[in-house]
């Protein structure tokens, strides 16, 4: 941090801190109006996912139950880790455009940066749930346990994108390049597609579906039928039984390791 941003921030506290990050959140939700494009193909594609495979493909192999209220819990979880590519995308952006070496030269906060970033991200993740509960809803799914259960829903959900979110700046900032967003792109698919958002893992193989049982994403979307009270939920294992335990354990580890790396990364650009 230099100087001047330490003074300000010495200066003002968290009041200083709070405006700066509002300053960057909005830079963030301005972008949006100047690219509404990217921010519609970005609501719009888990949607298309949502009625490929609910009409086209077809999920929910090996569940009991309706496979619409089995898909549209996993379809939930799944957005909140395919938003990846769009965070990497704007923060190798600024680094490429030299935007964040600008931001550090001012005196602002120097993590205004980050947390405007990731408020932006949050806002927009929280318009993807609703428009994806909204179609859901539209297809016949319902949630079955009352508005308590279905609001820690939507937390666990939120809760697994924030922990997905600084992972993507991290990985942004190593990366350095928007070209290397691609690499990233190829690798989010297989973890996506090894979970249990389209399928029981009681329908696969045996140590597959140990595997996908473990995998952060199935915990969530475990967590998130049960607490809405969809079929697809607790299968015996123990991985299934303590799945909301697992949706909270899995993005708070995530969080302890990514969160820290980023905050290091952004503080040692440019020196």
């Amino acid at each position: 941090m230099s100087a001047v941003t330490a003074g300000t921030a010495g200066a003002g506290g968290i009041g200083w801190a709070l405006a700066d990050s509002w300053t960057m959140t909005r830079r963030e939700l301005a972008h949006w109006a100047r690219q509404p494009v990217q921010v519609v193909v970005g609501l719009v594609f888990p949607v298309m996912l949502l009625l490929m495979f609910n009409y086209l493909v077809g999920g929910g192999r090996g569940v009991d139950g309706d496979n619409t209220e089995f898909l549209v819990p996993g379809m939930l979880a799944l957005t909140m880790a395919f938003g990846l590519e769009s965070t990497m995308l704007a923060v190798t952006q600024d680094l490429g455009k030299g935007v964040i070496d600008r931001f550090r030269s001012m005196p602002m906060v120097s993590g205004a940066v980050l947390v405007g970033r990731s408020a932006a991200d949050m806002l927009q993740s929280v318009a993807a749930l609703a428009v994806m509960t909204g179609v859901g809803y539209a297809l016949g799914w319902r949630w079955h346990n009352g508005p308590a259960a279905a609001l820690a829903a939507l937390g666990l959900l939120l809760l697994l994108r924030f922990a997905m979110l600084w992972i993507g700046i991290h990985l942004a900032m190593v990366a350095g390049r928007p070209e290397m967003v691609q690499a990233v792109q190829i690798l989010v698919w297989p973890v996506g597609f090894l979970s249990n958002v389209f399928a029981s893992p009681e329908s696969m193989p045996g140590w597959l579906g140990s595997v996908v049982e473990w995998n952060p994403m199935s915990a969530t979307a475990t967590a998130v039928r049960d607490l809405f009270g969809n079929p697809g939920g607790a299968t015996g294992s123990w991985a299934a039984e303590h799945a909301e335990l697992l949706a909270v354990l899995w993005p708070v580890a995530l969080l302890a390791v990514f969160f820290p790396l980023a905050v290091r990364r952004f503080a040692r650009l440019s020196r």
